[in-house]
Order: structure tokens, then C-alpha cells, then sequence
């Protein structure tokens, strides 16, 4: 006996194929979105990463930023000013000068030449300051702030006030040993006077010769943060001295000069 087939049994079949044919490239197609969207991210990863190293400096681009000063010149260009604290454990050898100054020893000589040189011209060049120390430079702020509440400052205003005149304790150059104060005999009055008297004329005209710079110039307050000083002579040696001389800038500026090479 025959047994009886229904037309509906091959339609059934062709449809479960599709079924199971719609069902795999529906997996398929899931997959490879998904191994798609994987595989973006991880580029978007690896390209957020190229852009951070390549932000990030490098080791030869620092050290092409940088720059270390020669031995031989490094002490005598040590930068201090109201925004750069003489170094830790800073120490100098000191020669002792006429009348208790001192400073250090590997400028003296030039300083000699230079007072020498001014006497030879006739003149009568004084020190009248020279290396501090830390509790000097304290007791010297100290006697500023309390001039001026006495002036009427409140003790904020006079700390601000007192810092364009003498160097916070630690900002000074006379620490360093390098910076001289010094005054025309016949007046001794630190203020602008001295400029035109024939000690700081000539002083001005010929210190860089001695490697000697006036440090304070009237135009360049806002770079130095100190005040208009006629008398203050820091040594940074010859070379330095001749250029910032002829340029007519202050040390600041020839020191970010002397770094940007």
C-alpha cells in the first residue's frame, strides 16, 4: 500500500530551510557588525593614543629646551629676584673687603680692578653694602614693613609694598655675595640722586668692562620686580656683562635669550 504524500509537506520543508538559512545569516550578520564596531574602537583607541604621545614631549625635545651653563660661567649667572630663591645649601667663599663687607672671592679681583680704575679717574667710589646673610636680609624686610605701618600700611599692604624696595629673605642678590651697593663719597643717600653723581656716571659707562651690570634699571622694573636702583652692581662676568650692555637689557632678559639657543 502506497502511502499518501501531502502537497504541503515540501512547502514545509522549504520553509523551515528559510527559517534556518534567515536564522545563521542573521547570526552572521550580528557577528561580523560586531567584530566591525570592535575593531573601530580599537583603532579609535590606538589614534586617541597617537595624538596623547604625540602631545606628550619627547626626551630629545626637552633636552633641546634646556639648557646647562658651562661650569666656568654657571655660579656668576645664577638668577635670583623676587621669583627665584638663591639655590639650597648655596655656599660661597667670601674675601673680606675694607670696612667688614665681603663677597665672594672668584669676583674680587674684578671688583678691585674696577674701584681701582674709578679712583684713577679722580673719583671717590664707596661700598656701602655687600654679601648679607639670611639673618641680615630678614632683619633688613623686617625694618622696611615696620617703616611703613609705622606710615600707616596695614601689615599686608606694607609686606607688598616693602618687597619692591628690599628683597624677601632668600630673593636677595647680596646672599649670593656677587651684588655691591655702592655710592659716590660725597652723597650717600640710596635714592635717585646718585645717578647723577660722577661715581655712578662713570660706574655706569665702564662696570661691564669689569663684568659688572647696574641690575635695576628705571625701565626694567616690571622684569626685575625691583625698583630703580643707581647703585646696585651685580657681577656676571665679562662676557655677559659686555652683551647685556650693549643690547640694553637687564639680566632677566638675557637669560631667557641665553636659553632659548
Amino acid at each position: 500500500m502506497k502511502r499518501k504524500t501531502s502537497c504541503s509537506t515540501p512547502f514545509i520543508t522549504m520553509l523551515r530551510i528559510m527559517v534556518i538559512a534567515t536564522f545563521l545569516l542573521g547570526a552572521a550578520a550580528v557577528f561580523t557588525a560586531f567584530s566591525i564596531a570592535f575593531s573601530a574602537a580599537e583603532i579609535q583607541e590606538d589614534d586617541t593614543a597617537t595624538d596623547a604621545a604625540s602631545k606628550r614631549p619627547t626626551a630629545s625635545a626637552v633636552l633641546e629646551n634646556s639648557r646647562v651653563m658651562p661650569q666656568e660661567t654657571q655660579w656668576n649667572l645664577v638668577l635670583v629676584n623676587p621669583w627665584n630663591f638663591i639655590p639650597e645649601n648655596y655656599q660661597i667663599t667670601r674675601t673680606e673687603l675694607k670696612n667688614g663687607h665681603s663677597v665672594d672671592e672668584r669676583c674680587y679681583p674684578d671688583l678691585q680692578e674696577m674701584m681701582d680704575d674709578c679712583r684713577k679717574a679722580g673719583l671717590s667710589p664707596l661700598i656701602c653694602s655687600s654679601y648679607r646673610s639670611k639673618e641680615e636680609q630678614e632683619q633688613l624686610f623686617q625694618n622696611q614693613v615696620n617703616r611703613l605701618t609705622d606710615a600707616g600700611y596695614s601689615q599686608a599692604e606694607a609686606e607688598s609694598e616693602a618687597v619692591k624696595i628690599v628683597a624677601v629673605p632668600g630673593t636677595s642678590e647680596h646672599q649670593l655675595g656677587l651684588a655691591v651697593d655702592i655710592v659716590d663719597v660725597n652723597n650717600q643717600n640710596l635714592n635717585e640722586t646718585q645717578e647723577n653723581t660722577q661715581v655712578q656716571q662713570w660706574l655706569m659707562q665702564n662696570s661691564w668692562k669689569y663684568g659688572f651690570i647696574l641690575r635695576y634699571p628705571a625701565d626694567k622694573s616690571e622684569i626685575t620686580g625691583i625698583i630703580y636702583e643707581p647703585w646696585h652692581y651685580r657681577h656676571i662676568g665679562r662676557e655677559a656683562a659686555e652683551y647685556i650692555h650693549e643690547q640694553g637689557i637687564c639680566l632677566e632678559e638675557y637669560l631667557e635669550l641665553d636659553l632659548s639657543l
